[in-house]
């Protein structure tokens, strides 16, 4: 039984050999069969080695020795030519007696030779038009540049006859320094309920505009004000003008920094207006009438009773605060004061001021109305000694520099006048037509513009020898009149000119017209101090 169990159990670990059993690899195959080769080569890499060395070197050098001239034997450049001595010798005498000659002689005095090349040349950078104002056919009636330079004040009315009492205008103003200047939209415009016939720019604050209406209003405006502009009128009063308002100019007052508002009319007044911003009007603080019985004496001025003198033109004395000067519709020229003057020989109409004549020296008249005057800003008289006269007019003219001023009107000639001389120092014939405007050059004393009625700005230069213009500015057709124009203070290269179609043109002047020459000073007092024929 022990053996039977134990056969049985060999049995049961006996080797046995079985069929191996395999199992496929599926993912294998798969990617297998997902997969792709792919080569690439680039083209072989040439590259080359070569070299180079100098096998020889060389330097040199010089230097001068310095070597001992004879100055009696040979002098510094060798021997000398033949003859040379002898010629010398000859010459000198009268060579020495010509130079003592020209050495006294004034023939080249004041000359100073101008080595670079002048240019005449006039281009311009700015038309400016408001579209408003060109529909209505407006004028452009006066330019003004404000003090900073850089603003340009417009005002619009009309320079022709006909009847726009009530015709609405507009002062428009651009600032030429913008980056973005809009030539045909302004910058600020002020609407104004009657045509404009002046602005003037503050001489020291840019936000205010002094301008003088048809209706005879004076209005102030402060640009810095964007709810309400106006800062003062003088309204439809008792004290205002009755007569259209020709110019207006600010006026230095006695307290430094002030200043007021002289306005002229064709109805023979001028009034000076001060400034009251808080009740929003223009007092009356003086008033001045001309009445031609009470001008000064003069052999070519006949009384024809008490009727007044329409005053059209006005200017200031830069030197004498106390003097100002006045043009008449009829011609008149006269020499005025703020101190002197007897009462006027008028009613006092109302007037919280009673006026006073100042008038106290008359020129030899123009041959037409006065439309301009300039004072010159160069040339200024000299007061002579207090004890020797109480009066300007008895003073020996020859014992003063005679202070210089041009005028302009409708016999289209431009006169340049001395404050003590009745006759004119000189005449120049500028256009066949009117002379709206004439003005003097900030930087060139000898250098004056005027606007015509045919269109043209002429450009003149007395230190020429030609009393022709030295520029002429076209802009337009010939039935465009000139009629206004304006210098910039502050950059004096820049000229602005208005014309009857609307239209502003900023003119740039070339060197030649701005930079002031040597000894020009000197020509303009040698003009001043000459004796009219």
């Amino acid at each position: 039984m022990r053996e039977h169990f134990l056969l049985r159990t060999l049995k049961m670990f006996a080797d046995e050999a079985l069929d191996p059993v395999t199992v496929a690899s599926v993912w294998r195959k798969a990617q297998q069969g997902a997969q792709h080769s792919r080569g690439c080569q680039t083209p072989a890499v040439l590259s080359d080695h070569a070299g180079v060395q100098t096998r020889f070197t060389a330097s040199s050098s010089t230097q001068t020795e310095p070597q001992e001239q004879n100055l009696q034997e040979g002098g510094l450049g060798g021997p000398d030519p033949p003859g040379l001595v002898d010629f010398l010798k000859r010459v000198e005498d009268p060579v020495t007696k010509e130079l003592e000659k020209n050495s006294r002689s004034h023939a080249f005095d004041g000359y100073q030779a101008n080595w670079e090349e002048g240019s005449d040349h006039v281009s311009l950078l700015h038309s400016l038009q408001h579209p408003g104002a060109e529909e209505s056919g407006l004028h452009v009636s006066a330019v003004s540049w404000s003090c900073t330079g850089s603003v340009i004040v417009c005002a619009y009315g009309r320079t022709d006859d006909g009847d726009w009492t009530h015709q609405k205008s507009c002062v428009c103003l651009w600032n030429l320094d913008r980056r973005r200047l809009r030539p045909k939209q302004a910058d600020l415009v002020l609407e104004v309920p009657a045509a404009v016939t002046s602005v003037c720019c503050h001489p020291e604050r840019p936000a205010l505009i002094a301008g003088g209406l048809y209706n005879g209003e004076v209005v102030v405006w402060d640009t810095s004000r964007t709810q309400d502009p106006v800062l003062a009128q003088t309204g439809m009063s008792a004290d205002s003008h009755r007569e259209p308002v020709y110019q207006v100019v600010w006026v230095p007052l006695q307290k430094k920094g002030d200043f007021g508002v002289l306005s002229s009319s064709s109805g023979g007044e001028v009034l000076l207006w001060l400034v009251d911003p808080d009740q929003g009007r223009l007092v009356l603080n003086a008033a001045y009438a001309f009445v031609r019985q009470q001008l000064p004496h003069s052999s070519s001025l006949k009384s024809r009773g008490s009727s007044r003198v329409g005053v059209s033109a006005l200017a200031l004395s830069p030197w004498d605060a106390d003097t100002f000067l006045v043009g008449s519709e009829g011609g008149l020229l006269l020499r005025c004061s703020f101190s002197c003057g007897p009462p006027a020989a008028v009613a006092p109409e109302g007037r919280s001021v009673a006026p006073r004549a100042p008038a106290r020296f008359c020129f030899r008249p123009a041959g037409g109305p006065v439309h301009s005057l300039h004072c010159s800003p160069f040339h200024r008289y000299r007061l002579p000694p207090p004890q020797t006269a109480a009066v300007l007019t008895r003073y020996d003219p020859t014992r003063l520099r005679r202070n210089l001023f041009i005028s302009a009107g409708t016999d289209g000639e431009v006169r340049l006048g001395s404050l003590l001389q009745a006759d004119p120092l000189l005449a120049v014939r500028v256009s066949d037509s009117y002379v709206f405007q004439a003005q003097w050059s900030p930087s060139r004393p000898l250098v004056f513009a005027a606007a015509t009625g045919q269109g043209e700005v002429q450009i003149f230069d007395l230190a020429r020898k030609s009393l022709r213009p030295a520029a002429t500015i076209r802009d337009g057709a010939a039935d465009r009149t000139a009629t206004c124009l304006a210098f910039n203070g502050a950059d004096p290269r820049l000229l602005a000119a208005g014309r009857s179609d609307g239209t502003v043109g900023v003119w740039l002047l070339s060197s030649d017209l701005t930079e002031q020459r040597a000894e020009e000073s000197l020509r303009l007092e040698q003009i001043a101090n000459q004796v009219a024929e």
